[in-house]
């Protein structure tokens, strides 16, 4: 879809990147609160997730078990501090529940879980993710509904073969109510993603399996909602956003680290950061 083709405002795309900075912001705090979690996916998908929710998705938090909204699941569950933000943003629950997260008894575990309102089923098991999102594409369609369901995978997690078996049968039975977001970051907990299991071709192997694939820049707001719109229009095939981001964006020295994968920030770099994202 050509820039033309959808007229957004330039006021939008200024409001999205503020709202992005500020999930950013809400991510550090959180897990240098915590003293763990996950910055490096959750920085590199927060544009991505910050667009869905205030642009994209039908949804209504103050009745988060609405039966028409839009669906989201994340896949890679590890990534949930962005989620977190943004329904806390959405006034799914108080900021303050944000500087519980991992503590016991919280409803902000480490691994999204259905006990957090706005999250519909739990994920930590990398590699479920989208056969969960097919269930809910299925449902919507047998039910005769008009909802769209999201998925944000991880790169890493692409590798496993639960993921291909979905991607097949969604191509199979049609589910063009079905979006992925594949949050294309390179680099995993062990290293870069070419070096433990490549991927590539990667947008080939997609299209090969049925799927109507979309190239952008994950971090480009305007790419981003032209995606959507892009998908929304397409008939009788899945479709999947390969979105090329970086690790860790927004903060200088977290980014494409791996390190900062599962590493939490420590006080001064929770100050370092917070200073580069103002």
């Amino acid at each position: 879809m050509k820039n033309e083709e959808l007229n957004i405002p330039e006021e939008k795309v200024k409001f999205l990147e503020e709202k992005a900075k500020r999930i950013r912001r809400l991510i550090i705090r959180m897990l240098a609160k915590a003293g763990s979690g996950h910055p490096g996916g959750s920085l590199s998908a927060t544009d991505l997730i910050t667009c869905l929710y205030f642009s994209v998705l039908r949804h209504n938090p103050k009745d988060s078990g609405w039966c028409d909204r839009d669906r989201f699941h994340l896949s890679k569950g590890h990534c949930c501090p962005v989620w977190y933000a943004v329904l806390a943003e959405c006034k799914y629950f108080r900021e303050e529940e944000l500087w519980m997260l991992r503590k016991l008894g919280s409803v902000l575990q480490g691994h999204s879980d259905r006990r957090t309102p706005g999250v519909d089923v739990s994920s930590g098991s990398l590699g479920q993710g989208l056969s969960v999102a097919l269930g809910m594409s299925l449902a919507a369609k047998i039910d005769k509904k008009d909802y769209r369901v999201y998925v944000l995978l991880g790169d890493g997690e692409i590798q496993e073969g639960n993921i291909w078996e979905a991607a097949m049968a969604a191509s199979h039975y049609k589910c063009d109510n079905l979006c992925a977001i594949l949050d294309h970051n390179r680099y995993q907990i062990d290293g870069k993603v070419e070096d433990i299991m490549n991927l590539e071709p990667l947008t080939e192997k997609w299209r090969a399996f049925g799927w109507y694939t979309i190239e952008i820049d994950g971090h480009n707001i305007r790419q981003i909602l032209l995606a959507f719109e892009e998908a929304k229009k397409i008939k009788e095939k899945p479709q999947i956003l390969i979105a090329h981001t970086v690790k860790g964006k927004g903060v200088s020295f977290m980014e494409n680290v791996v390190d900062f994968h599962g590493r939490a920030p420590t006080k001064e770099e929770e100050i370092r950061a917070l200073k580069e994202l103002e």
